[in-house]
């Protein structure tokens, strides 16, 4: 992830663009994790370590702005 993904105050917006059926378990606990139910639903995040080593984890499902 670029730093252009990430807005001046420090958080990141998620959105799930892709379904979790057929992922491994521990995928759908991460999206989980991030905030994220349905499909094209959003959360904005704090940018931490943690949460971008969550997202890297699951980068094909998500889109990040």
């Amino acid at each position: 992830m670029a730093d252009g993904n990430k807005s001046s105050n420090g958080s990141i917006k998620v959105t799930l663009i892709k379904s979790i059926i057929g992922t491994k378990q521990s995928h759908r606990k991460t999206i989980q994790g991030l905030g994220l139910k349905k499909l094209n639903s959003h959360s904005v995040l704090k940018d931490t370590p943690a949460i971008r080593g969550m997202i890297n984890k699951v980068s094909y499902l998500i889109k990040c702005e």
